[in-house]
């Protein structure tokens, strides 16, 4: 089984959850951008949810499938079309060979992530199907995906197979998809542009008091110049240190609020640098560092300040509810037996 790339759009890449425990090595961990997105896909179509997806960003691709599959598109909204009719997002969706999928351009949000049952069949390098495209590692070529590219898929579970069959038995369509649906909680319309929560850095004290209140007070922009590996950003009031320090460089996370000598802000993103020496002022917590990355040049936010507790209830939470969706569809998969 095999979909081919008709138009790539701006940026697709396969990306999985990461490339976990070599960054001892040098080795970035890199995966998706939105990783609860990414699991979510993944749970639809049966696959384990750290199977590798198509990450989608900004611009959508087109493409065409050459056999039957499952699919389902988690993430922001690209108004998906198969036959010029809405392709519905959070379910699975079964496709007949010949079917073309395209994406558009999203509203609201920046990243959208497309799973197959199977997975995409791509070499598995350092425990990751990630791509990581400034050491061309990964995913396809470990590269971004290009017109006439010819993805190969994995095997389908058989729930995936037999969900797919009895979706397509009701309708003469190119798709079908259940007219039920999952909710993806972090990037619910009403809180996705809501302020990004932070936890104090390991400089944060540095800074001093008016510092800390500029950080918390300022409109932030997401300026031209980022990309996977970090968010820079851009405000009226630069943050100074109290006392400007000579550091040495220190472990750093996705999510890390780093400040450079001009004041202005970097969130490290997926594709961040292993040790870094510019002072850490905070850390985004994990859930709203998915959530930031829907956001695009442009759009604007403020950060602030939360607590541990609340950073480690919103993370179980968001766990405790891709488990329950887990059940639900493990549930469902029993009726079709």
């Amino acid at each position: 089984m095999s979909l081919s790339i008709m138009q790539p759009g701006l940026l697709t890449t396969i990306q999985d959850c990461g490339r976990i425990g070599y960054r001892n090595d040098g080795v970035l961990t890199s995966g998706a951008m939105d990783p609860y997105s990414l699991r979510l896909a993944n749970l639809l179509v049966y696959n384990d949810d750290n199977e590798g997806a198509l990450e989608i960003t900004l611009v959508g691709p087109t493409m065409v499938f050459t056999e039957d599959n499952l699919i389902a598109i988690t993430g922001a909204d690209f108004h998906p079309t198969i036959d010029g009719k809405a392709v519905p997002m959070r379910r699975p969706v079964a496709v007949r060979a010949g079917a073309i999928l395209q994406f558009n351009q999203p509203t609201v949000g920046c990243r959208a992530y497309l799973a197959v049952a199977g997975g995409f069949d791509v070499p598995i390098v350092m425990n990751s199907k990630s791509t990581y495209l400034r050491s061309k590692i990964g995913g396809f070529e470990g590269r971004a995906l290009q017109t006439n590219d010819l993805l190969h898929l994995g095997e389908p579970t058989p729930t995936a197979i037999k969900s797919q069959e009895i979706l397509l038995s009701h309708t003469q369509d190119h798709f079908a998809a259940p007219d039920w649906f999952v909710s993806q909680s972090h990037l619910l319309p009403e809180n996705l542009y809501a302020p990004i929560r932070v936890l104090p850095g390991l400089q944060y004290d540095l800074f001093g008091k008016e510092a800390i209140i500029d950080f918390l007070t300022n409109y932030y922009e997401i300026t031209l110049n980022s990309d996977r590996m970090g968010y820079r950003l851009d405000s009226e009031t630069p943050l100074e240190m109290e006392t400007p320090q000579e550091m040495i460089s220190e472990v750093v996370n996705r999510g890390s609020v780093q400040v450079p000598p001009e004041g202005q802000p970097i969130v490290l993103m997926a594709d961040h640098q292993t040790v870094a020496g510019y002072p850490l002022i905070a850390q985004t917590i994990i859930v709203d560092t998915a959530r930031l990355a829907q956001f695009k040049p442009g759009d604007r936010f403020q950060f602030k300040r939360t607590t541990q507790e609340e950073a480690e209830k919103d993370y179980l939470h968001i766990e405790q509810e891709l488990q329950d969706i887990e059940r639900a569809l493990s549930y469902r998969a029993l009726q079709l037996k």
